[in-house]
């Protein structure tokens, strides 16, 4: 699933972000980049770049101080770093929340496409389970579930897998990359891990320490179905300790 040739899904010039407060703080400056449909983008950077501040502002949560984001999204979907479920309702309607509540109807009506949803995170047979009967990573993707119930265009990851085990994290990264193939949507994923954003990613965008600016964008050419094959790539080495270099640099 390669790109559409010049077809832009969103396009930010010139941004920057400023907290005023007690104290006056720069998040991100002079931000700009392009992002095609399908598109897998990673970001990375170090603490305090400004990673997170960015994906707010591309969901519309936070307010840009400069520059603009033109795009055609109607919808964002958006994970968090904690997977966000309600207790008091089952796997089903944890799923089909956001939808109950944009459409203001029964979240019966949209059970149908949540069981679609569950067979593609690999949670079939879980609907009427409750969250604390799931491991983090089923929770996890519980919430990719959710996030994906209205159909967005645009998928936000902000470091979903950053508190789980190597193994739960590796699973769930050749999951994803599963569901990004199958849906076609285009993700922006934010993580601290330089193996997971190569792993992932068609592109990595990676920003210097706060005030978080672009340091550098890496095209990364892997096939686009990703597994444990791609872990001994040489390539999938390469970009690693390319994208190494440019953190330490």
């Amino acid at each position: 699933m390669k790109p559409k040739e010049n077809d832009y899904l969103l396009k930010i010039e010139g941004l920057g972000v400023t907290f005023f407060g007690e104290k006056t703080i720069e998040a991100l400056k002079n931000i700009s980049f392009e992002i095609k449909e399908n598109e897998f983008i990673s970001i990375i950077g170090p603490s305090g770049c400004g990673k997170s501040v960015l994906l707010r502002v591309i969901a519309d949560l936070v307010k840009p101080t400069s520059g603009r984001i033109n795009t055609t999204s109607k919808d964002v979907g958006f994970v968090f770093q904690e997977s966000r479920l309600l207790d008091w309702r089952n796997v089903i309607d944890n799923i089909v929340l956001p939808a109950e509540i944009k459409n203001k109807q029964s979240p019966k009506k949209f059970y149908p496409e949540a069981e679609k949803l569950l067979e593609l995170v690999n949670l079939k047979g879980f609907e009427k389970l409750y969250p604390t009967n799931l491991s983090g990573g089923m929770q996890q993707r519980v919430a990719i579930a959710r996030a994906l119930i209205t159909n967005p265009e645009l998928l936000l990851m902000d470091e979903p897998f950053s508190s789980l085990d190597e193994a739960n994290r590796n699973m769930l990264n050749i999951e994803l990359n599963k569901i990004w193939r199958e849906t076609k949507k285009t993700i922006i994923f934010v993580t601290h891990s330089l193996p997971e954003a190569v792993f992932l990613s068609n592109r990595i965008i990676v920003l210097s320490k706060g005030p978080g600016t672009i340091k550098e964008i890496i095209n990364i050419d892997l096939p686009e179905k990703r597994d444990e094959s791609i872990l001994t790539n040489k390539k999938y080495f390469e970009y690693t300790n390319q994208l190494r270099d440019i953190f330490n640099s």
